[in-house]
């Protein structure tokens, strides 16, 4: 579930739209190669007739009665009363008279095309014989009009045949993903509950070992599994969110204006244990004034706990890590940078990808993937930077938004329960 059920169903939309358009480019593409096909062998097919037509008029035609569309000229010969403008032509007879070859032309005029031979009959008589090929350009156009027709009509066809082809070939793919998000939710759901009392019991048999003086080799190891468990409870808390997102992501009932100030400055301080364990130095700073992001308090909240999780876990004892929020233009940016080992900035964009690791104990799991599906399903983005040995540093840049009304006086404020 890579990417929200918005981006799925955009996806699959897209998908068949690509089956229709190329159902409908071969279809197009066909008419098209069998048009150029049938105009190209009528063209020849018309051409060679109209030429054995034409030479046999100028050497055997009746000079009174010749074919239809055929105009014989010769000296001595009074032309039809219907014969073309602009023949014959002067300067072919002359030629014939003076080699006794024959010689032939196309006469492009009046919007037709006229052909044109000239030649020595067998009685020593100069012909000239011309042919109207009206009646086979108007063919040919019939032919390019019934091949219209007959695209508009494959076109129809493609794109009815392209959206049933489409929504055959790409349901299945669409029922997949769903039957994959209700099986992540169900098996999260279930599993969360024993993973939950593992991890209590875990806790107190942690303390009941330091309490009764057990071996620190015992004690070590009750540590290390409440630690497991508790990573284990993450991964769900990550699946189940992802879930949700993907489900119905970032609904806009749901989504009220959140001040990312006070939010980081909470995550912070939910994390001021572990920082101390680490001896790091962690500061909030930039922003003077509250700024407001609209969205859903808890997704959020699990995405800058992310980052800053992600930063604490990266950064060697002694280590500094600063927490910025600015404003920029119509967006709320927040950074957190942490001077740890850093990474290749090829691997930047990977950071994001679920299960990738950057390098040996580099950066992996689930979360930095959840974290960009809680920022893109809010309409912000998140990108990395980094260098090796020179810390990293992430930036969530949110749209912002107006802050909340103020509320009615003699109210009583409400604060939405953490998880």
């Amino acid at each position: 579930m890579r990417f929200s059920q918005f981006a799925e169903r955009t996806e699959v939309r897209l998908a068949r739209l690509r089956i229709a358009v190329i159902t409908g480019a071969i279809i197009t593409l066909l008419m098209v190669v069998v048009g150029l096909v049938a105009d190209t062998v009528m063209t020849r097919a018309q051409s060679a007739q109209v030429w054995r037509e034409l030479r046999y008029g100028a050497s055997r035609g009746d000079l009174s009665s010749p074919p239809v569309c055929t105009w014989l000229y010769a000296a001595g010969a009074t032309p039809l009363a219907n014969a073309p403008d602009g023949f014959p032509v002067r300067a072919d007879l002359d030629r014939v008279r003076r080699t006794g070859d024959a010689v032939e032309r196309v006469v492009h005029r009046a919007g037709t095309v006229y052909l044109v031979r000239s030649q020595v009959r067998a009685d020593g008589d100069v012909v000239q014989a011309v042919f109207d090929m009206r009646f086979q350009l108007a063919d040919r156009r019939h032919l390019w009009y019934a091949l219209g027709v007959a695209e508009l009509v494959g076109l129809v066809a493609a794109a009815v045949t392209g959206t049933v082809l489409g929504r055959l070939s790409v349901a299945p793919l669409a029922e997949a993903l769903t039957r994959q998000r209700r099986f992540v939710t169900d098996a999260s759901h279930e599993l969360r509950t024993p993973v939950t009392q593992v991890y209590t019991r875990a806790q107190v048999l942690s303390r009941q070992a330091r309490a009764a003086g057990l071996p620190a080799e015992h004690r070590d190891g009750l540590v290390r599994l409440v630690g497991s468990v508790g990573r284990l409870g993450a991964v769900l808390d990550d699946l189940l969110l992802s879930a949700s997102l993907t489900a119905d992501p970032a609904r806009p009932a749901e989504r009220t204006p959140v001040d990312l100030t006070a939010l980081a400055r909470s995550v912070v301080a939910e994390e001021a244990e572990r920082i101390g364990d680490r001896g790091l130095t962690v500061t909030v700073g930039g922003a003077r004034r509250t700024l407001y992001v609209g969205g859903i308090e808890s997704a959020l909240r699990r995405a800058v706990g992310e980052l800053l999780s992600n930063a604490i876990s990266h950064t060697p004892p002694g280590g500094r890590i600063e927490v910025a929020l600015t404003r920029s233009g119509a967006a709320v940016e927040l950074t957190v940078a942490d001077t740890g080992p850093g990474f290749e900035p090829a691997e930047a964009e990977r950071l994001f990808e679920r299960f990738h690791r950057a390098g040996e104990g580099g950066r992996y799991g689930l979360g930095l993937a959840l974290l960009r599906e809680v920022v893109t399903g809010h309409g912000g983005t998140v990108t990395a930077a980094g260098r090796p040995g020179h810390g990293a540093r992430f930036t969530i840049r949110l749209p912002e938004c107006a802050p909340p009304p103020p509320a009615p006086a003699g109210s009583v404020p409400v604060t939405a329960a953490r998880r």
